[in-house]
């Protein structure tokens, strides 16, 4: 895999088998929420994934109730945003998770998303600067390496700062890309992660989240950007040889997306999964 940039990335990560997660946070009861726990395990998605704002369902509840109707299905969050809670409260809950899940549960961190001042605000959490709110991330990564270090770690990282925390700690790194970002900005992306994880670099596992599959844009875009990784389109074949061909070139093996097309990516995730 030698992407463009800055350093020709030497080695092989296709040894990272293709895992699909759904992202998740709305349900209308108890029923509707396990049903698509059941769903997404019967697809053959590896995770369940739950987002962490007051708009949405709790993570961590969420979590528990997907978890204890399935057997397989892991299930983890995408991603907490490390300002709303003390790091000791997360390391207390992921290791709950943890063992009433059976070893299922992963933990997805962030330095809070666009807009998420807001319900800092509401939590009585101080939000803080950006280094601020990057310290809190590292912090609660320790804490909970402390508390349940097997717990799988996602960190969604875009700036060089999120980056550099997440070649050293993380096991997973999402990458935090607009939707109509070329390969060849996600491999200079990847060209700087290289940089930075070292000899760490292939054991990490890279997530991309799709925004969506087909022509039907996400339920909060009004149309669908114009190319780039985040929309795939085709026949399920053709979908499959795109994700291929992305892990071939920039050792992208995890991509998860939204439950609106857990259907549509089914057919993707009955070719790849495990592959």
């Amino acid at each position: 895999m030698c992407p463009p940039g800055r350093s020709a990335i030497v080695g092989d990560m296709t040894d990272h088998p293709f895992r699909f997660g759904v992202v998740a946070g709305h349900a209308s009861d108890s029923a509707a929420w396990t049903s698509l726990a059941r769903r997404a395990e019967s697809a053959g998605y590896a995770t369940l994934l739950i987002p962490d704002t007051l708009h949405t369902l709790s993570p961590f509840a969420a979590a528990a109730a997907a978890a204890a109707v399935t057997t397989t299905l892991r299930v983890g969050t995408f991603v907490l945003s490390a300002p709303n809670r003390a790091p000791e409260h997360v390391a207390w809950e992921a290791a709950t998770l943890r063992a009433l899940s059976s070893g299922r549960f992963e933990l997805g961190l962030g330095a809070g998303r666009p807009g998420a001042e807001e319900d800092a605000a509401r939590l009585g959490m101080p939000f803080g600067t950006p280094g601020e709110r990057i310290e809190r991330l590292s912090r609660t990564a320790d804490a909970v390496r402390d508390a349940a270090p097997d717990v799988r770690l996602l960190v969604a990282a875009a700036g060089a700062r999120l980056l550099r925390l997440a070649a050293r700690k993380a096991d997973t790194v999402a990458l935090g890309l607009p939707p109509n970002v070329s390969e060849e900005q996600v491999a200079a992306k990847l060209d700087e992660l290289y940089e930075l994880a070292g000899d760490r670099f292939h054991a990490l596992e890279l997530n991309l989240n799709l925004h969506a599959v087909g022509d039907e844009p996400p339920a909060w875009m009004p149309r669908l950007a114009p190319g780039g990784v985040g929309v795939l389109k085709g026949s399920p074949q053709e979908m499959a040889d795109t994700l291929s061909r992305r892990r071939d070139r920039l050792g992208i093996s995890y991509v998860s997306v939204s439950a609106q097309y857990l259907d549509a990516l089914a057919p993707v995730v009955g070719l790849l999964a495990g592959t």
